[in-house]
């Protein structure tokens, strides 16, 4: 493979060398894709106008736009082009059910009125601009991912933990045979919850102990932990015992960050979207479960507790910051709200960006395929209108978004090329039209 593009930081002088990789496959047109300007996920950006070509669902070359070019097949003139969002924390089969209220086991709903919501989900956070995702917090996230794989379903690729370990008084032993079951049963990662949640203040549930088990087990049949931990002493646990990554971490201390550093331990916070989302649809999730009116007081109260929190993070030197949304019933469409308030809170753009794109493929091993725009990886490109590095809000206005060299997503001049669907050798290009 040739160099391609040098791609430099904004200032600095952008210097473009021709980006290519194998002869293109014979039996598969390329299509290509002209935009203003690139982020490549990586922390590079292109800005001026650039041409990429995609074939067999995977990204070809990336060039400068030269004058008197043949007219692209996607021509995004006034756009940014991205690699696809990656999101490490969500529940897809979270939804509202027929009567607007959060679904549950005991709703007179019909499995397909539930499947359908869930679809929906799927479509919302695809159109969103994120190409991959993790769920986790179901067994049937497993028929979701699978569907999607297949071509049943249009949606973001899917990875899934399966259901979560909550017991807290499970024996070591049984969590090691837990993690054994998971893996059999086609789970993607591990996910643990060593703390209660933040309505009931988040103390801490599973024991070194228990963390050291199963997060030694999972390690030990190459499989990835998410840990949910609010409280410093459930955050420390998670990170001496070698799991993988913790989430929320609202309570978080200096120390606790700085041994989750020390670790080499990636770190998911949630500072704005799941909370505000549970306090938009309050009437939908009140009176189910531990969402009471001192559960809503509590998330409203933890707004500014989570915002410090997160300038504690930044500041933590070494510690690796990673994009997770948590999005749940009501938020799937919304997650890049959560990249806002990250980069509102303190983060740079820049930053933000590659931890819901190059850092969040290498958190899910899956760096050499996903996360950033490059010869030979895949063809999950999006476009926004704006440029994000001057305005994080462009990433909420999505108008391109194709996943594996589909295209899902396109507007321009309020429509898509031809009729709204173009074939592109054996593969059909849907779009919006949005």
């Amino acid at each position: 493979m040739d160099i391609s593009l040098a791609m430099r930081a904004p200032g600095a002088a952008i210097v473009f060398l021709v980006w290519t990789a194998a002869a293109l496959p014979a039996q598969t047109p390329p299509v290509t894709i002209r935009a203003r300007s690139l982020v490549d996920g990586r922390g590079g950006r292109i800005d001026r106008p650039v041409r990429l070509t995609v074939s067999g669902g995977k990204i070809v070359s990336i060039e400068p736009e030269r004058k008197g070019a043949a007219r692209a097949d996607y021509d995004l003139t006034a756009a940014t082009l991205l690699p696809g969002l990656i999101d490490t924390h969500v529940h897809l089969s979270w939804t509202f059910n027929a009567e607007g209220r959060l679904h549950t086991e005991k709703d007179p709903d019909t499995p397909a009125q539930t499947a359908l919501a869930q679809a929906g989900n799927l479509w919302s956070t695809l159109q969103a601009g994120f190409t991959t995702v993790q769920s986790v917090g179901s067994a049937s996230e497993k028929d979701l991912r699978d569907a999607v794989s297949r071509g049943a379903l249009p949606g973001p690729r899917v990875l899934t933990s399966l259901e979560p370990f909550l017991d807290e008084k499970s024996t070591p032993e049984a969590l090691r045979q837990g993690v054994r079951d998971r893996k059999r049963e086609g789970a993607d990662v591990i996910k643990l919850f060593a703390s209660k949640s933040i309505r009931e203040a988040g103390r801490q549930t599973l024991s070194s102990e228990q963390l050291e088990a199963a997060c030694g087990e999972a390690r030990s049949q190459g499989l990835r932990t998410l840990v949910h931990a609010h409280s410093p002493e459930s955050m420390r646990a998670a990170a001496l015992a070698g799991c993988s990554q913790v989430e929320h971490g609202i309570f978080a201390t200096t120390e606790a960050l700085e041994t989750l550093a020390a670790g080499g331990t990636w770190f998911d916070p949630q500072i704005c979207l799941v909370f505000r989302n549970y306090l938009d649809n309050k009437p939908r999730f009140l009176g189910i479960g531990n969402y009471t009116e001192e559960g809503f007081a509590t998330m409203e109260s933890v707004l500014p507790t989570a915002e410090a929190m997160f300038r504690r993070a930044l500041a933590t030197r070494g510690l690796k910051l990673v994009f997770g949304s948590d999005a749940v019933a009501g938020a799937h469409g919304r997650n890049a709200e959560e990249l806002v308030c990250r980069v509102r809170a303190g983060q740079p753009p820049r930053d933000a960006i590659v931890s819901a794109t190059s850092d969040a493929a290498r958190t899910l091993s899956l760096e050499k395929e996903l996360g950033s725009l490059a010869p030979g990886m895949q063809a999950d490109i999006i476009a926004v209108e704006g440029d994000p590095y001057r305005d994080i809000t462009a990433l909420t206005r999505v108008i391109f978004v194709m996943k594996g060299g589909e295209v899902w997503r396109y507007r321009a001049g309020g429509a898509g090329p031809g009729n709204g669907k173009r074939k592109t050798g054996n593969r059909k290009t849907k779009t919006s039209g949005d």
